[in-house]
């Protein structure tokens, strides 16, 4: 509590004076610019990963970054969803899961977590089509090779999520929303985007990143991958193709 209260003080008499203009504004109301969805790991920051500044990203944390389907549930997250499209008119939503994600860990061992951590299980069972999709076609793998599918379908799933929502389901056909999934790799940095048309994993040279430059440019995306060093090229591009083509905008 102690360095929290030392940050405190250091917010109020170092960053805040230098930022009075942005906060005068923020005082009149929020236009954020991404709707940003991911895990509530500690290790996982939106702002510290992407830079953005106060009042530009809108956030929902939770873990195993999940968004349930429509009408799955009455909670927190639907009703964030739906303010930051139609109230706040955000028009691009960022899905970010990340490495070693405690949420997804979990997701591999259902049945242990129903005894110990009841509520947690409940929750998970939100993504059982990610886990029943791995499960039965990633079987084959260890179980540290599958935690890095599992992130990376689970990030493909709340996008499925997302898209049974009315308000998402009516802006991506008029092509007013766009939305991303990324992975973040903690011990790295790096940040990996799903591309749908080549259906795979990959820095996220795109509308909302500046192009590559030539030290990156020639590399191959697949040695970008989580558990690269672990697999052959061939089961790392097959892993993390994505498991349809989900005609992402």
């Amino acid at each position: 509590m102690k360095e929290l209260i030392r940050g405190l003080r250091e917010f109020q008499t170092d960053y805040y004076p230098s930022h009075q203009n942005l906060f005068r504004e923020l005082a009149h109301g929020q236009h954020p610019r991404v709707l940003f969805i991911t895990c509530s790991d500690s290790r996982v920051d939106p702002n510290l990963i992407t830079q953005a500044d106060v009042g530009e990203l809108f956030v929902i944390r939770n873990a195993g970054n999940i968004i349930p389907p429509y009408e799955a549930t009455n909670g927190g997250e639907g009703a964030t969803v739906e303010y930051a499209i139609h109230a706040l008119d955000i028009k691009q939503i960022i899905i970010c899961g990340h490495s070693n994600c405690g949420a997804m860990k979990g997701l591999l061992q259902l049945g242990k977590l129903s005894e110990e951590m009841p509520l947690v299980y409940d929750w998970l069972k939100h993504t059982e089509a990610t886990r029943r999709l791995v499960k039965e076609n990633y079987g084959h793998l260890d179980k540290e090779d599958l935690l890095d599918v599992l992130v990376a379908e689970n990030v493909l799933t709340q996008i499925e999520n997302l898209r049974t929502y009315p308000v998402i389901h009516s802006k991506l056909y008029r092509g007013d929303l766009s939305i991303h999934a990324w992975i973040y790799t903690i011990e790295t940095g790096e940040v990996l985007a799903y591309d749908a048309e080549k259906h795979a994993f990959a820095p996220p040279f795109s509308k909302i990143s500046p192009e590559p430059n030539l030290q990156t440019a020639f590399v191959t995306p697949q040695s970008h991958l989580p558990g690269a060093t672990r697999l052959s090229r061939q089961q790392a591009e097959r892993i993390y193709r994505g498991s349809t083509p989900l005609g992402v905008h």
